[in-house]
């Protein structure tokens, strides 16, 4: 009797239409929608972004701010 385990490469997929970000000390992954990339709230996270790391084109998006920050933010994002 063969046991299955849960695949965890799937976990790193991002569906069509959203982005992974980091987020916090911790660099929390959150996975949103490409939309949000339009929402003024969300640029004033990106100029953050930019300010604090610059421009890097190896490894995620790294926003600057707490997990409670950018999640009350997004809620915000239609």
């Amino acid at each position: 009797m063969a046991i299955r385990l849960p695949r965890i490469v799937s976990s790193k997929k991002v569906s069509k239409g959203h982005f992974a970000v980091y987020v916090g000390e911790n660099q929390k992954r959150f996975v949103i929608p490409v939309s949000f990339l339009s929402q003024p709230l969300f640029q004033d996270l990106l100029g953050m972004s930019e300010e604090e790391f610059g421009y890097s084109p190896t490894g995620g998006l790294r926003i600057p701010c707490s997990e409670d920050i950018f999640v009350d933010v997004t809620s915000r994002l239609n």
